[in-house]
């Protein structure tokens, strides 16, 4: 379709807005997975379900960019009949879960929840994790408040970074 230099200069406007507002949003998305109240939350995943198994284990990023610290002090989620912040310990030789109060979240600083340190414990599965999907939770902050997010369901031998913990929840004591 050709069109005329007077459509073209009325539709050049339109086409920049367009191209920049896609290009502000791709930014925003790759900055962070969820950038809610002052905080940033990346890369948040869970293992998909094996046979028999009636837990699980939720992992992720926070960012805290301000000048406030904040607290991650519970973790809600219709997945499992409880959820519950925890953390694994190493007791003569043998890594253990306990559940903690919270998890601190430096100014200007991170935490991670990640195999073999801090994550969220789903507790009684209410229905298998499954591949491909998502994870709906509540993050209850002390200073941010309640912020829903998703975790993804990646496969049952996701393993990032090669992390020890390999199996997470498989012969280890609580």
């Amino acid at each position: 379709m050709k069109l005329t230099r007077s459509l073209r200069q009325a539709l050049l406007p339109l086409l920049l807005t367009a191209t920049s507002l896609t290009a502000t949003l791709a930014g925003s998305a790759a900055a962070a997975d969820f950038n809610v109240a002052g905080l940033e939350l990346n890369d948040l995943w869970v293992r998909a379900s094996v046979p028999g198994q009636s837990n699980g284990a939720g992992y992720l990023q926070i960012t805290n960019p301000s000048a406030t610290a904040d607290r991650l002090i519970s973790v809600e989620s219709d997945a499992a009949t409880r959820t519950e912040l925890h953390s694994v310990l190493n007791e003569d030789g043998v890594a253990k879960m306990r559940q903690v109060s919270g998890v601190d979240i430096p100014a200007h600083g991170s935490a991670s929840l990640s195999p073999g340190g801090f994550h969220v414990m789903f507790l009684q599965l209410t229905g298998p994790f499954k591949q491909g999907s998502i994870v709906p939770v509540v993050l209850k902050f002390k200073n941010a408040g309640e912020i829903r997010v998703n975790f993804t369901v990646k496969p049952s031998t996701y393993n990032p970074g090669n992390q020890s913990m390999q199996g997470h929840g498989m012969g280890m004591k609580h």
